[in-house]
């Protein structure tokens, strides 16, 4: 039986997440690095797949209603499910607490697929067995947000970020590596995102993409390229950076690190003016291009 060939092929739970903004209104909805992930990746044209696991009382396709990605789910004992407290109308502060988690996901609960990209979107330190970047790597790309192995659940079941013990051994492993500001300092102990990135590509990982609230960094070894963020509300900033990182993973596909990098953070800024995950097109987002990175295109 021939095997379905992707361009992406996605990991990483669903969660059932209650947001409670800064006005304390709540909101629940099931979602996740993944589904941010999927519908950016398969609305602008890639084709793309998605690998989660959820409860087996968990509608999965619901969460990815209208979604042109092809969906792979494994049951889990659990669904994740993540309470996030915004205490800023930006939302860039927050408190999150992990209610319960889905089992970790190894090489052998991956579908049958071919893909170009591995890309894991976790969301906590568990997630998914470390060697299973190493397993992969033998078929495909390999790209990873380093939340998942960053973000751990404290005893109180508060998360908090720490230090990726295996980072030297795993690094080599990683083709694309994205990770915010505050996540590259961890990392690496430097507030400056560049000499971050160049610390960190220098540990192993070739292409290292830094998201900050005012622009987005890429750097493969050779030079550095930024492009910034033009949203003109913030209104739908939940899943910003999962967007970034799927838009810019298949936009590499078919472009240079300056071109992907524009198609990104357009995207990125196109669907912060909107909640939810991206429903747009890649006309759209060219569209938007037009409009609002005309100097940029030069």
């Amino acid at each position: 039986m021939k095997k379905e060939v992707y361009d992406t092929l996605i990991i990483g739970p669903l969660s059932k997440d209650i947001m409670i903004d800064c006005h304390d209104v709540e909101t629940q909805l099931t979602g996740g690095a993944c589904v941010q992930s999927g519908y950016a990746a398969s609305n602008t044209g890639a084709r793309t797949a998605v690998f989660t696991r959820a409860s087996a009382d968990t509608d999965v396709y619901r969460a990815f209603a209208g979604c042109p990605a092809d969906i792979y789910w494994k049951p889990s004992a659990e669904t994740t499910s993540i309470r996030n407290k915004y205490f800023t109308e930006d939302k860039e502060q927050r408190e999150c607490t992990l209610l319960s988690r889905a089992e970790r996901t190894g090489f052998s609960d991956l579908p049958p697929v071919e893909t170009k990209i591995y890309h894991f979107a976790g969301l906590v330190v568990g997630d998914f067995d470390e060697d299973i970047f190493a397993a992969v790597s033998k078929t495909g790309k390999v790209a990873v947000d380093v939340q998942c192995l960053l973000r751990r659940e404290e005893a109180d079941h508060s998360m908090a970020f720490h230090d990726w013990a295996a980072k030297k051994e795993l690094l080599p492993f990683i083709d694309f590596l994205k990770t915010d500001a505050a996540e590259a300092k961890i990392l690496t102990g430097l507030d400056d995102r560049k000499e971050a990135a160049k610390q960190l590509h220098a540990w192993g990982a070739k292409e290292i993409l830094i998201t900050h609230n005012t622009e987005v960094l890429a750097y493969d070894g050779s030079a550095f390229h930024t492009c910034p963020i033009r949203a003109r509300n913030l209104s739908g900033r939940t899943g910003r950076g999962d967007t970034t990182f799927a838009g810019y993973l298949v936009e590499r596909l078919r472009a240079e690190i300056p071109d992907a990098l524009l198609f990104a953070t357009a995207l990125v800024s196109l669907k912060m003016e909107t909640p939810g995950p991206f429903t747009g097109t890649r006309e759209d987002v060219l569209d938007y291009i037009d409009r609002f990175y005309g100097e940029d295109r030069a």
